[in-house]
């Protein structure tokens, strides 16, 4: 009896201790999943290189500045082929000094990454150029997962053969989020043309962000964006940067009318810093904004445009007809306005029920202490508004005066927060 208890107790612990080397084995592969599943990040190309590439699911590779080169480049594309697994990727290879072989190799290695859905791919002031682009674009049309596209490609001499190419590729994407970073290239209006004409196939497409500050852009019609997003039926959050270009107040008019056709639009950024939009183009502007019926976030940024009086009163009481506006952020700085525009704006502003959050910037402007008071007053009548930011610097506008500024806007029975600046 004794041995059969002795032996049983060893039978007992052996298996204990079996059990426990089991549990171990399990946690360990639970945790060595775990460390690829999380999302790697690496500064250092070597340590990618020597990386458990097949493993990578969700990665961040950080290389900026680096002076990689081409053939660095291609090296890279041929690692992250290995990368079978990847669902998320974030590569910055800004600044880097590659061209249009290196990029090719690089992003050759996309078609490998077959359940690819997240992307951004930082390639600012290199020299890729349109062979480069094309490049890039022949690989995109093979992640046939993607769902959301980040491509910055600032400073990098792109022309119209380029945004050809990738347009015919996001053309073929089916993309819900897509933004595009285009600054200080030389797409012109055929480039443009050609990229925004794309999007028509893009009928899943929710949020879009188009930066394309300096290009070379003249000439913008109702239908160059119109008949794209007309199908972009699921559209909510836009994002159009086209700072620093030629653009008139026929374009400015286009452009607000083809907004009209994105029904469900409700996020609105609109940067049109330094073009020659005058008051035309922003009463054009403010008439095709009041059908977006469901804006609720709006920001405009019309600075150094020659609007005068009527081109902000025109905008103004076009904008008192967005009736669920609730966040407005409006730059009017270095134009032509004074006091009678100013004063209008508040008014028709003042309509805006649902408006709660409130920036205005009119800097360097004709506005005298008469403007500035009658803004104050009329905001005061915002009913729902709880944040105001002011910018109101003017020469003419004595410190007294600015105190008085800040008593009519403090009236406001709803403000919690209020920020005034009568300097730079």
């Amino acid at each position: 009896m004794q041995l059969t208890t002795v032996s049983s107790y060893y039978i007992f612990n052996y298996i204990y201790q079996i059990e426990i080397l089991r549990l171990n084995n399990v946690c360990y592969t639970y945790f060595f999943w775990y460390l690829f599943l999380k999302k790697q990040y690496y500064k250092n190309l070597e340590e990618f290189l020597n990386s458990s590439l097949q493993f990578h699911q969700v990665l961040d590779i950080s290389l900026s500045n680096n002076q990689i080169g081409d053939e660095s480049a291609l090296g890279l594309g041929s690692a992250l082929a290995n990368c079978i697994n990847l669902s998320n990727l974030t590569f910055n290879l800004s600044d880097n000094q590659i061209g249009a072989v290196g990029v090719s190799g690089l992003v050759s290695a996309l078609a490998s990454c077959t359940n690819l859905q997240n992307l951004t791919l930082n390639l600012s002031k290199n020299q890729i150029e349109d062979e480069g682009v094309s490049g890039l674009s022949s690989a995109l049309v093979n992640c046939t997962n993607l769902s959301n596209l980040k491509l910055i490609l600032n400073y990098n001499k792109i022309g119209v053969i380029g945004t050809q190419s990738l347009g015919a590729a996001l053309a073929n994407c089916n993309l819900s989020i897509l933004r595009i970073d285009l600054d200080y290239n030389q797409i012109g209006d055929k480039g443009l043309s050609h990229l925004v004409s794309a999007f028509a196939n893009c009928t899943n497409l929710s949020n879009l962000t188009l930066n394309l500050s300096r290009n070379y852009i003249s000439t913008i019609s109702a239908s160059c964006f119109g008949s794209a997003l007309v199908n972009c039926t699921n559209l909510s959050n836009l994002t159009l940067n086209l700072n620093d270009n030629q653009i008139g107040a026929i374009d400015a008019l286009g452009l607000g009318s083809s907004l009209t056709n994105c029904t469900i639009l409700s996020n609105l950024t609109l940067k049109l810093f330094f073009n020659q939009i005058c008051d035309d183009g922003a009463s054009g502007l403010g008439y095709a904004l009041a059908n977006c019926t469901n804006l609720s976030n709006l920001i405009i940024d019309l600075r150094e445009n020659q609007i005068g009086d009527k081109g902000v009163l025109s905008l103004g009481s076009h904008l008192a007809n967005c009736t669920n506006l609730t966040n407005l952020n409006l730059n009017l700085n270095s134009n032509q306005i004074g006091d009678e525009g100013v004063l209008g704006l508040g008014i028709f502003l003042s309509n805006c029920t649902k408006l709660s959050n409130l920036t205005l910037k009119f800097l360097w402007n004709q506005i005298d202490a008469i403007g500035a008071l009658g803004l104050g007053s009329a905001l005061a009548n915002c009913t729902n508004l709880s944040n105001l930011t002011l910018f109101l610097y003017q020469k003419q506008i004595n410190k007294s005066q600015q105190l008085k500024v800040e008593s009519k806007c403090l009236k406001s029975k709803r403000l919690v927060t209020f920020k005034i600046n009568f300097s730079l």
